[in-house]
């Protein structure tokens, strides 16, 4: 009884203490209002990209410039692009509970912007879109890249002195730097979470427009896949590599889309002629030049497979995932670079706790498709 009072209490204290925050920074920045209305407004231009190559489903793309605005974000659900205090539709980003909502349920309209803002002497590009965004192999190549050739079909790069992203790893520095953009620099959005700028850019997103993101997957459009292979196809880098490889998930931090028999997997198709490789393991550009000259993949569904897009027409694709999983990103992928894929989709495992992995695989089932 006294430890749940405690804990009451304990709660309260943080409760009031996140309202006494809130409470601060609205004082000093002001409340922020939604108003679907506010395209008039002399200081926010919207362009409407009109291209024959880059085309999205039914409306076009626009590109949204900020004359006088700021950027806040809470660096997993929420991104408001905000204009006199006003945060601006379709331009702002808000994933909740893994839906997208629109710019009316952003955080910053009840908790305001808590974070003190770091003014910053340019013009930026804001490609930050929540945790999904930050690290992911997938999401930085069929998100963030194609947000900047989006951007780039209307205005100059060269008009751009910063990305709002956040600390890059290896792979996402050599993609900018084979952009040749890697003189662009970077503002952390989770150091810098609330800022502005002489001029703020954003885009649209390029193909994630409502509802459920494993859902809306299925969509990719089919330029993003063209387009990164124009970009980068050309700077595979060639190494010693099987034709017939098998992806080892392993080395997600993620316990979900995992064999819980991956050894007994890797072994059995070792013994049919593949290699097993660990993408992480491997630079970009030898995983451009792995899946180029593939002629067999195996694999567990994974962000890993956004390489299918380096893919030459006519090799075979099979992936494992669980059943109940309704993410297909993969067959637009093949369909669009002419891939002959199969699943292998495998039923809810039961009391599985304390027990690494979502998936069984029979190796006999296994064996049909090979």
């Amino acid at each position: 009884m006294l430890l749940s009072n405690f804990m009451k209490k304990k709660i309260s204290v943080k409760y009031f203490y996140k309202l006494l925050v809130q409470f601060f920074f609205k004082k000093i920045y002001g409340k922020i209002t939604y108003d679907p209305y506010q395209k008039k407004n002399n200081d926010i231009v919207i362009d409407k990209i009109n291209s024959q190559t880059i085309k999205k489903k039914k409306k076009f793309y626009q590109v949204y410039l900020l004359k006088k605005g700021r950027i806040c974000t809470d660096y997993v659900e929420n991104v408001a692009i905000i204009n006199n205090n006003k945060i601006v539709d379709n331009a702002s980003f808000q994933q909740i509970n893994g839906e997208l909502k629109s710019a009316k349920f952003n955080s910053t309209i009840n908790k305001g912007t808590p974070y003190f803002k770091k003014k910053i002497n340019g013009n930026i590009l804001c490609l930050t879109q929540g945790a999904s965004g930050h690290t992911n192999y997938f999401h930085w190549l069929f998100d963030i890249l194609p947000k900047i050739k989006i951007f780039s079909e209307h205005y100059s790069l060269d008009e751009i002195n910063y990305f709002y992203l956040t600390i890059l790893n290896n792979f996402q520095k050599t993609t900018l730097k084979l952009l040749k953009l890697d003189k662009i620099k970077i503002i952390d959005s989770n150091k810098y979470r609330h800022i502005s700028a002489n001029k703020i850019f954003a885009v649209d997103h390029p193909w994630y427009s409502q509802g459920y993101i494993l859902n809306e997957a299925k969509n990719l459009p089919v330029w993003i896949i063209h387009w990164l292979r124009d970009s980068f196809l050309n700077s595979a880098n060639i190494f010693d590599n099987n034709e017939k490889i098998f992806i080892d998930r392993t080395d997600s931090q993620f316990n979900h889309c995992q064999l819980q028999n991956n050894d007994e997997v890797s072994s059995f198709l070792e013994s049919k002629g593949f290699t097993t490789y660990k993408i992480s393991q491997l630079t970009f550009e030898q995983q451009i030049y792995l899946f180029k000259k593939a002629k067999i993949i195996i694999g567990v569904h994974g962000a890993g497979f956004a390489n299918l897009t380096f893919c030459s027409p006519g090799a075979k694709v099979l992936e494992i995932k669980p059943l109940i999983n309704p993410n297909y990103t993969s067959k637009t992928i093949c369909e669009a670079n002419d891939l002959d894929i199969k699943y292998i989709e495998t039923p809810l495992i039961k009391n599985q706790k304390n027990i690494r992995g979502d998936i069984y695989l029979d190796l006999k089932e296994l064996n049909k498709h090979l």
